[in-house]
């Protein structure tokens, strides 16, 4: 496993901090609103075996996503977009290539390391709920501020996404935009870096997408959060300031966009 950069005190660099006792590595630490680089990735390549067939889901991609952006991943299916995107997370590993946030190795760390990433670094929002059934909104999203290092409370989290009358619901209770909007405050309740949005409207019709959209662009404008959303959907890319187009493993080409449109008045 790489060293951590020479800096800081204890030989603990500055902006990480120890995990605990039981885990021997250094972590990295989340700071509101942060400035510069998150990630910096240079010829990522991602390769499944099944069987004798090789499939190359990433070819060589390299990237940098910065504090505070909001970033579109577009591409079609089998483009490489939730490849990249676990991998970013931490929830998968590069065949090859690195990999760092905020300058610390991602590629080569073990999985107790991965583990405090995930924990306290990112944020997670996929297409399907995965709400817990039995539990109130505000129920779920407690579920994540009991095991965060310094979280917002679960009310504060709902009234960032617009659920703060609909906090003592159950997900039956909810609709589908609203059960989502849950997700993202859960997702963002740790105060994560980075947001990642996998489909985050995929399940939803246009009008509760934009909404959910609307809360999406909130966190990333109010909590600074760099907020990385893959979709097929090409109107989507609009709301970004940039738009990274992916084709067969690689980035074919990347956009910047001088205005972002706000979500409320995407068309698609």
């Amino acid at each position: 496993m790489a060293r951590p950069p020479e800096s800081g005190v204890d030989g603990v660099p500055k902006g990480f901090v120890r995990a605990p006792a039981r885990v021997t590595v250094a972590v990295p630490m989340k700071t509101s609103l942060s400035t510069g680089v998150v990630f910096e990735a240079r010829k990522l390549r991602k390769v499944y075996h099944t069987g004798e067939v090789e499939v190359v889901a990433l070819n060589g991609v390299d990237l940098e996503l910065g504090a505070g952006e909001l970033v579109c991943l577009l591409g079609p299916s089998g483009s490489g977009k939730s490849t990249l995107l676990n991998i970013l997370g931490g929830l998968d590993v590069p065949s090859s290539g690195s990999l760092q946030y905020k300058g610390w190795p991602l590629v080569g760390s073990d999985e107790r390391t991965l583990t405090q990433f995930r924990r306290n670094c990112v944020g997670f929002v996929f297409q399907f709920y995965n709400l817990i059934p039995s539990l109130t909104a505000r129920e779920n999203v407690a579920l994540i501020t009991g095991i965060s290092r310094d979280p917002m409370p679960p009310e504060e989290a709902l009234e960032v996404v617009g659920l703060g009358r609909r906090m003592d619901h159950f997900p039956s209770q909810l609709s589908g935009g609203e059960q989502q909007r849950v997700a993202i405050a859960r997702a963002i309740a740790k105060r994560p870096e980075v947001l990642l949005c996998d489909e985050p409207t995929g399940a939803l019709d246009v009008t509760t997408g934009i909404t959910v959209l609307e809360a999406i662009e909130r966190t990333n404008r109010e909590l600074g959060t760099l907020t990385v959303v893959i979709t097929h959907n090409a109107a989507m890319a609009d709301m970004a300031d940039r738009v990274l187009h992916l084709s067969d493993g690689r980035i074919a080409r990347e956009e910047h966009n001088e205005t972002r449109l706000a979500a409320s008045h995407l068309k698609w």
